[in-house]
């Protein structure tokens, strides 16, 4: 499902003649150069449908286990709990890692199939060439990544706090949902920097000559600090919980 948003996007784009007479944003970029579709999509899913996506599967790593038995089963053998919690995190991760290539690839096949494709003006209103846009979009996808591995990480930790798939996907969708809400509320502006959905588009400042490194530093040393604890309270449920009810 992942891949096709930036399909209809680019498709939408082409169809409605987005940017051809002219404006700013990514969108209205995109039908100038395919290139900028990919940056289209991931800004237009990293707020809800790759944390989500990526929260589900988190979220079922070790709670769906418990619930069909197969935890207690794998327990019964010599097998350590943080080396199984480790492969449980590793599972989550990789597929964190899978969702944001598949929105950054479908985005950039379907942006060089529908759109021309040629050195990038950047938000700043420098040009970069073509081979040099490719490298920030790598990067894009890397700061992406690292943000919605940070999803990943807190749905796993959820997951160790239940035996309830059902129950573990509701706390981690309304974990995010939660967030993304207090980013809104200006009201809590005091508190939104500390949000671990705070600056999830930061990765735009990417597209700026200069690089503004401040807010993409800022992300990923607040994803960092998140995960720490997170994985901390993770391996001291999981390794101390009681699987004989």
């Amino acid at each position: 499902m992942l891949a096709l948003v930036p399909v209809l996007v680019g498709v939408s784009v082409r169809v409605a003649g987005i940017g051809a007479g002219g404006g700013t944003g990514m969108l209205n970029e995109v039908a100038d150069n395919g290139l900028f579709l990919v940056f289209a999509s991931l800004a237009l899913t990293v707020p809800l449908f790759l944390p989500v996506a990526v929260g589900v599967v988190a979220a079922d790593q070790v709670a769906g286990d418990a619930a069909d038995g197969t935890l207690r089963t794998v327990l019964a053998w010599p097998v350590g709990r943080t080396r199984l919690l480790a492969a449980k995190l590793v599972a989550a991760v990789a597929y964190a890692v899978a969702a944001t290539c598949t929105v950054a690839l479908s985005a950039l096949a379907t942006g060089s199939v529908l759109f021309p494709m040629h050195d990038v003006t950047l938000l700043s209103g420098s040009t970069i060439p073509l081979e040099a846009a490719f490298g920030r979009a790598v990067l894009i996808a890397g700061v992406v990544t690292c943000c919605m591995a940070g999803v990943a990480v807190l749905g796993l930790t959820i997951s160790t706090l239940t035996d309830s798939p059902a129950t573990a996907l509701a706390g981690t969708i309304g974990l995010i949902v939660a967030a993304e809400i207090a980013g809104s509320i200006p009201q809590l502006e005091v508190l939104q920097p500390w949000l671990f959905s705070f600056d999830w588009l930061a990765f735009a400042d990417l597209l700026r000559t200069p690089v503004y490194w401040g807010t993409i530093s800022h992300s990923l040393w607040l994803q960092a600090g998140y995960a720490i604890v997170a994985l901390s309270l993770a391996w001291a449920r999981f390794t101390s919980r009681d699987l004989a009810v």
